[in-house]
């Protein structure tokens, strides 16, 4: 698809509105094609990485987690945030899956990227299918309790259709690693 230029929007100026660990908040002034002027509140955000871990049975590991943003335990593919800028996105998936699920693997292969909510985050995560792994011994994060659990690949993508499963990472890639796998491609 070609961009379309016409639609650029140009900053003027901008303000950092608050600088936290994870998020930091702006409000930027910008031209806007229509020769007008608007505002444009968002966040900027490190990135982060999303790994399918697929086991020679078919089952996908997930783990559940309280997420407090929500007040509520969600149902999630193994993911982190990019420990600093320019980390190889790689090998940020080779960690988050060896410290969330004790699984290792030589064999990753790209799925793609999402952009979460690409109105007001400049959050993108890198997406990815593990095969061919070993199972080896946790080292979650200090503020992760994660409880895991190995899910048949049909029986995740029937609770995604079925919108059990409401973390957008977690439906974007098992949703592509499923019609990747109905096409002979996994």
């Amino acid at each position: 698809m070609k961009e379309l230029s016409y639609f650029e929007e140009k900053m003027k100026d901008s303000q950092l509105i608050y600088d936290g660990r994870v998020l930091h908040v702006y409000k930027d002034r910008v031209d806007l094609p229509n020769g007008r002027t608007s505002t444009r509140e968002y966040c900027k955000h490190g990135g982060a990485v999303a790994v399918v871990p697929l086991t020679k049975d078919g089952k996908v590991v997930c783990v559940r987690q309280y997420r407090y943003a929500l007040g509520r335990v969600t149902l999630e593919i193994p993911a982190g945030k990019l420990d600093y800028p320019g980390e190889d996105h790689e090998e940020a998936a080779l960690r988050e899956l060896r410290e969330e699920t004790g699984y290792r693997t030589d064999k990753l292969t790209p799925i793609g990227n999402l952009s979460t909510s690409p109105a007001l985050l400049t959050e993108i995560i890198y997406m990815y299918l593990a095969k061919d792994m070993t199972l080896g011994e946790t080292d979650p994060d200090e503020d992760e309790c994660l409880e895991l659990l190995e899910i048949p690949l049909e029986e995740l993508v029937d609770a995604i259709l079925s919108g059990q499963v409401q973390d957008s990472k977690t439906q974007a890639a098992v949703l592509k690693v499923w019609a990747m796998k109905q096409k002979g491609m996994v």
